[in-house]
């Protein structure tokens, strides 16, 4: 699923992360593509694929994981037999709360991920002289500079991204999947629906926490040129030199990829898990 989500959305996230931390430099979605093929070419768009794809791919592991037991969590709670089905609202909160988990493994794979992202526009702007290339180079500076909780800058705000997103995320899938199945049970739907169902969902997250995310994205690649401030001190100056609607840069990319990127990530793991519980069973 993780892997699905990367390969589809990817040139749409990297746009993204330019526009949210260099606003000045594009003035929309199709001058940023535009100016990135030119300037690095359309490998330029993947930059950062590697660490996107251990990222999702640990944290959809690990998220949709706790999913299940946190599910549990809430059936406990709400006082109801471990095989009754939840509401969408009970769905929603107990991927709220499997986010928290994710996060610890989401944090550290982001950063290395973002500032791969926004490389060539940091050295544009003259914030550092040299550019680190690869991975490696960029983990390596990471340690070098911060020592291992350096990759956890900006955890606090994906925290307060992912918390409130997932509920939304949640809650707009499972909500998207009642409506298609109208009665049927949800198991049985087809791929169409479950596109829809997954790219409704993904829509929801990131309507709900842009700004959230827009801050988080400052700091992590900011944070690589000096000392950043935290969520708050970056929140207040962003909105008071750049107003409100810079919080909002690169939406436009993030919903185009919110929508395809999270439909293949449900259909892939929709599929993949009625996959592997059919070879289960047959053991």
């Amino acid at each position: 699923g993780g892997t699905a989500c990367v390969v589809t959305g990817q040139p749409f996230d990297t746009a993204k992360v330019k526009m949210q931390t260099f606003p000045d430099m594009y003035k929309g979605v199709v001058d940023c593509f535009v100016k990135t093929y030119k300037q690095v070419g359309f490998r330029g768009f993947y930059k950062g694929t590697t660490p996107a794809l251990v990222a999702n791919i640990a944290e959809n592991s690990v998220l949709f994981m706790c999913y299940g037991f946190c599910q549990q969590i809430v059936r406990r709670i709400v006082g109801v037999d471990r095989k009754t089905k939840l509401s969408d609202l009970q769905n929603a909160a107990a991927g709220s709360f499997a986010s928290a988990f994710a996060t610890l493994v989401l944090c550290p794979t982001e950063l290395v991920k973002c500032r791969l992202q926004a490389m060539h526009e940091m050295q544009l702007s003259g914030k550092i002289i040299q550019g680190h290339n690869t991975v490696w180079s960029v983990v390596k500076g990471v340690i070098q500079k911060d020592g291992p909780l350096g990759f956890y800058r900006g955890l606090s705000s994906t925290l307060l991204r992912e918390v409130p997103g997932y509920f939304f995320f949640f809650g707009g899938y499972e909500l998207s999947r009642t409506f298609f199945a109208s009665g049927r049970s949800k198991d049985e739907l087809g791929p169409i629906p479950l596109l829809l169902s997954g790219g409704f969902g993904g829509s929801c997250l990131w309507i709900a926490v842009y700004p959230i995310d827009c801050v988080k994205s400052r700091i992590q690649v900011l944070s690589m040129a000096g000392k950043q401030a935290g969520f708050m001190g970056t929140f207040v100056t962003v909105v008071r030199t750049e107003g409100v609607l810079a919080l909002y840069s690169g939406l436009k990319p993030t919903m185009i990829r919110a929508f395809l990127a999270n439909g293949a990530l449900f259909v892939a793991y929709e599929y993949s898990r009625k996959l592997m519980m059919k070879q289960f069973d047959s053991y």
